[in-house]
């Protein structure tokens, strides 16, 4: 696969991240592979987790291709830069078609990025997860590989105004590879990646160098004033009938 736009669009994200000098905390990258296809499972907490996802397969050498909503592809601006580094689009509504591209790619060696919980997390902590990320893992054969963000929701995140001040600090944590073979039970498998994710952001928070009481973006269980997770998802439900309504006007 050709890739003559990903190479400067990381060079530029790099220039961005040191004008911004982000202190990057990044723990078990060397569990991303050098070669062959894998899965790398993200958490959704910001709408730059794309970017920042992608720079924490850097030390291993890898380009991620992000499935992601189509509607980023048919953008005047995201659109040629989506195709060009050939991330996968998803139509929620007919996803077939996004997921034999994604099974083409994984057999062809690619690493495929995927949000298991499919939207933002607004309560910051880990949502309902899809099993459609170990099910593609276990039909080519190829490991999920786990990935925790932290911090990047201080930038860009649902329901606050965006904030990419200078010196702010993000993690980026890797887990062991979990092996799913077609046998396995996508359900237990898809629990199982929950619960290694959990552990890695659990850990993430807690190393997290700034905790202060209240603060928006720390989640309601470690004291901070993000919405419950039962909350975040009244949240989203009212968020969807919204959208529903505006539809049909």
């Amino acid at each position: 696969m050709r890739d003559l736009l990903y190479p400067p669009v990381i060079g530029f994200a790099k220039t961005a991240f040191k004008v911004l000098d982000l202190k990057f905390r990044m723990t078990g990258t060397e569990h991303i592979p050098r070669s062959g296809g894998a899965v790398l499972a993200l958490n959704h907490i910001s709408y730059v987790d794309f970017v920042i996802g992608g720079f924490g397969a850097q030390p291993s050498k890898r380009l991620v291709r992000f499935m992601a909503k189509e509607v980023l592809f048919r953008n005047r601006y995201s659109g040629p830069l989506m195709r060009g580094m050939h991330h996968i689009p998803v139509d929620r509504g007919a996803g077939a078609g996004s997921y034999r591209e994604a099974l083409r790619y994984l057999k062809e060696g690619e690493i495929i990025g995927v949000f298991p919980e499919a939207t933002i997390s607004r309560s910051f902590e880990l949502k309902e997860f899809k099993s459609g990320t170990v099910r593609m893992a276990a039909a080519t054969g190829v490991p999920v590989i786990p990935m925790v963000l932290w911090g990047t929701q201080r930038m860009m995140t649902k329901d606050h105004p965006r904030d990419f001040s200078r010196h702010q600090n993000v993690s980026i944590s890797v887990g062991e590879p979990i092996k799913v073979s077609r046998g396995d039970d996508a359900t237990e498998a898809t629990a199982q990646l929950r619960t290694s994710m959990a552990g890695l952001l659990d850990e993430a928070i807690r190393a997290y160098p700034e905790q202060p009481p209240g603060a928006w973006w720390l989640p309601a269980s470690y004291g901070g004033g993000a919405p419950t997770p039962e909350d975040a998802e009244r949240l989203d439900q009212e968020e969807l009938r919204n959208r529903a309504a505006r539809r049909k006007e």
